[in-house]
Parts: structure tokens; C-alpha cells; sequence
């Protein structure tokens, strides 16, 4: 029998299919893993400190539903629980003794978004599900350091937050990073998400948001911004982050620096992933309606092709409009009659040279699904 959020999204996705047609939604059919496994519960703390996880239900995205594409606070992706730590600290008596006054600041807020977060860590093929969508309101980075003192020619800025000091059995600790002043000019010091104060765990009472890069440069529970010389070297959390990407210096014969400056920016590149697959059933004949998402990179495209079988044809999505911008998530959908039962894996890729996709290049966000009727 059908449910009523399954009813709902029946009503939601009719304008997908003729007019004309017969079309009845049947249900879901669940996206697994390779080779099945243990799927970890959604929009639930798992852990605690460096540990800690909380993956997103992306399944609740829907094309012709735009308050689906944020994410609530309570559901947004946590990488890193509040350190113990953070309930004696004073994050900004650092940025006081600079001289910052952050409440005369916070005056001149802007508030922006909804911009993605994506950690650079989201390899859970059974959710794919830390990564999230917010608005975002504070202060501008720019007004920051133009009340710092003035820095030396080439000078970087450190960005560090209050870590737990571990042990961590999955993430090194340390939270802080190096930026050009430049990368900085749209980022923002944040102290309300969604149109609410920031939560604990994602930072309060304060973190740093840079659009279209992951979440790892974007500091939570901030307690300092300095200037430092171009030859600093590169944090903890820098060269984690390099271990996981794609950097110059590891490719073969290339020794690993220490200079931060010789690190790439921690930018998403355009990626997409299958987030529901639904079962309908149109005059007669049972069809899927495939419902993905597509963000990041910084050219907006609508090239996006689908395959089903290593080696299989691949074959343009059905609806897939131009991203109105990378800095979030736009939706596509793709209507798919298999051949067969069977197992499948949904693959995406662009069909744009001139983007640059290394996550997708790899088949990162393959999903799997079991088909039984069609």
C-alpha cells in the first residue's frame, strides 16, 4: 500500500509524465551498496568528538518541491561533534586582543546561501549523505582582516577553531587553515544557519563558510584569524585533506611539501549522484523514475549522461535544466525501463570537457540497486 509521503511525491512528480498518461506511483526502490553491507542510520549523532558522524537523508530532495533543497539544521551533516572543550573556552578573546570588535560587526551581516557543504571525507556509498545545504548570515571575511594589521607583502591568513584534541580513530586533529586573501572575498565569519543561531555542533558561535570549497577549510568554534608569512607551512587539517584529493605534489615522482602555499584550494568540482529511484507504473508498464542532484565546479551545465551497466551505453538525462548556480545543488530526473531484473549501478558523468569532474572520472558516487519487476 502506498504511504503519504509516497502519495505526495506521486503528486509532486505527475508533471514528469504525459498528461495523457495513466501513471500511478508504486513506491521506492532502496539505492544499496556495493556487495550490500551495514547502512548507518540517518539524521542521528553516531559517535562523539573527531568521531562523530551525522549523515543527511538526501531521498527527501524533490524536484518541484524548492524548500527540500535546504537543508534543516537538525538534519545538516556533522563531521566533528562540539569539542568538551568549547563549554569553558571564550572562542573570541583572540580575535579580541587583535582589536576585532565582533558584536559592532555582527551589525553588518549579510546573510547568503543556500550554498552546498560537502566533507571531503563523504565515501559512505550507501548515503553519500554528508553533504548538505544551508543559508548562512554573518560577517564578511574582507571586513575581518581589513581591521587586522597591516601584513607583509604575500602574507597567507590562518584561520583556526577550537579541536578536540582526540584520540580519534579517523581524523587527525587540529582545526585551522591557510588562505590566500583572495580565496577569502566571498567567504563569511557565520553565526546563524537557516535563518537560526548557529547550532553547537556546526560551529557556534561562530565558523567560517566558504562557498564551493568542502567542508574541511570551513573552520567551526573560530577563536582566531591572523596574517602569516607566505612560507607558513601547511596545518594538520591541510595536509589531511591532501591524503584524501587529488594535489600536484602526488602524482608519482612528486615529494609532499610543506609550505602551504603549494596546496591546492579544497574546491568541489561538479559532481552528481542518484538520491531515490522510484517505481511507477505508466499506462500498463513499469517505469523508474530516477531523482538526482548535481553542484559544485564553477561552470553551470546541463550536459549530464546516465548508464546503468559497466560498459553499457550511456545515455543523456531526461531533464536536467542548467544549474542557476554551482555554489548549491540543482535537481534532475531520468525515466529508465531496464531490460531485466537484476542489479544495477547508476553512473553519472558530464559531457563537457572544460569541467573539471575527478570525483565522477573515478566513479566516486556510484550507486546500486536491486530491480525486481519491470
Amino acid at each position: 500500500m502506498i504511504n503519504r509521503r509516497d502519495f505526495l511525491a506521486a503528486t509532486l512528480a505527475l508533471p514528469f509524465f504525459p498528461q495523457t498518461s495513466n501513471a500511478r506511483l508504486v513506491g521506492t526502490v532502496p539505492l544499496g551498496t556495493a556487495g550490500g553491507g551495514r547502512v548507518a542510520p540517518l539524521g542521528r549523532l553516531l559517535g562523539n568528538g573527531l568521531d562523530a558522524r551525522q549523515f543527511t537523508d538526501l531521498s527527501t530532495i524533490r524536484p518541484d518541491d524548492p524548500s527540500t533543497l535546504v537543508t534543516p539544521n537538525d538534519r545538516f551533516y556533522i563531521r566533528t561533534a562540539v569539542p568538551a572543550e568549547i563549554a569553558s573556552a571564550r572562542p573570541f578573546d583572540k580575535l579580541r586582543a587583535s582589536g576585532i570588535d565582533v558584536a559592532a560587526l555582527e551589525k553588518s551581516a549579510v546573510r547568503v546561501g543556500p550554498w552546498v557543504m560537502e566533507c571531503a571525507g563523504n565515501a559512505d556509498p550507501a548515503n553519500f549523505g554528508l553533504l548538505s545545504a544551508a543559508t548562512w548570515e554573518g560577517i564578511p571575511l574582507p571586513a575581518i582582516l581589513d581591521r587586522l594589521p597591516k601584513p607583509a607583502p604575500h602574507a597567507r591568513v590562518l584561520v583556526t577553531g577550537v579541536d578536540d584534541p582526540g584520540p580519534s580513530r579517523t581524523s587527525t586533529p587540529g582545526a585551522s587553515w591557510i588562505f590566500t586573501r583572495d580565496e577569502l572575498a566571498h567567504a563569511l565569519l557565520a553565526s546563524r544557519m537557516n535563518d537560526a543561531p548557529l547550532p553547537r555542533h556546526h560551529g557556534a558561535p561562530m565558523r567560517l563558510s566558504v562557498p564551493g570549497w568542502y567542508g574541511c577549510a570551513c573552520i567551526k568554534w573560530i577563536d582566531a584569524i591572523a596574517f602569516v608569512p607566505d612560507t607558513a607551512e601547511a596545518t594538520s587539517q591541510m595536509q589531511e585533506f591532501a591524503e584524501r584529493t587529488h594535489q600536484p605534489f602526488d602524482a608519482p615522482g612528486r615529494m609532499r611539501s610543506l609550505l602551504a602555499r603549494d596546496y591546492e584550494p579544497p574546491a568541489i568540482d561538479t559532481a552528481a549522484i542518484p538520491v531515490r529511484v522510484e517505481q511507477w507504473v505508466v499506462n500498463r508498464r513499469v517505469e523508474y523514475r530516477i531523482v538526482g542532484i548535481i553542484w559544485g565546479g564553477t561552470k553551470p551545465t546541463s550536459a549530464l549522461s546516465i548508464r546503468f551497466k559497466a560498459g553499457g551505453p550511456w545515455t543523456k538525462v531526461d531533464h536536467c535544466t542548467p544549474q542557476a548556480s554551482t555554489l548549491t545543488w540543482s535537481t534532475w530526473t531520468h525515466t529508465w525501463r531496464p531490460d531485466a531484473p537484476g542489479r544495477y549501478q547508476i553512473v553519472l558523468r558530464v559531457d563537457d570537457p572544460s569541467i573539471r569532474t575527478r570525483r565522477l572520472d573515478l566513479f566516486f558516487y556510484v550507486r546500486e540497486i536491486d530491480i525486481a519487476e519491470v
